[in-house]
């Protein structure tokens, strides 16, 4: 596989918060949280919707309509979740990508969440204005 089809595949299917933030607005598609309701109720992206990964088969249809785009977090880079879950919704026929970096680096970019703040992390994110990529 050469670098334009292996770089272009990967940004088929991947985004990252900070782009999910500036087109959230917009719509077009839907957010979707797979992890547990334990971890919901902690925090989790405000305007997301929560479907845990291992019902995703049975509650899908009747929470996202048919041909809807999806964009899949979970915890962090550190967690296959939302892979499992994107793969979850593409075998749905569910045009789907994962967040990478998850509510862990949507939250440490200081983006809108519903429960617990988190103060931004610079390690993650410029304090003040994107990182203009």
């Amino acid at each position: 596989m050469n670098a334009i089809a292996h770089f272009t595949a990967r940004l088929t299917f991947e985004t990252d918060s900070s782009d999910v933030h500036a087109t959230l607005p917009a719509g077009g598609f839907t957010l979707v949280d797979t992890r547990s309701a334990e971890a919901w109720a902690q925090g989790h992206v405000l305007g997301a919707i929560h479907l845990p990964t291992k019902e995703i088969a049975a509650r899908a249809a009747g929470l996202v309509p048919a041909g809807t785009p999806v964009v899949t977090y979970c915890w962090g880079p550190g967690c296959n979740g939302a892979t499992k879950a994107a793969l979850e919704f593409a075998r749905l026929g569910y045009p789907v990508r994962e967040m990478l970096g998850g509510f862990e680096y949507w939250a440490r970019e200081g983006f809108p969440v519903e429960g617990r703040s988190v103060p931004v992390d610079p390690l993650t994110t410029v304090v003040t204005g994107g990182c203009g990529c």
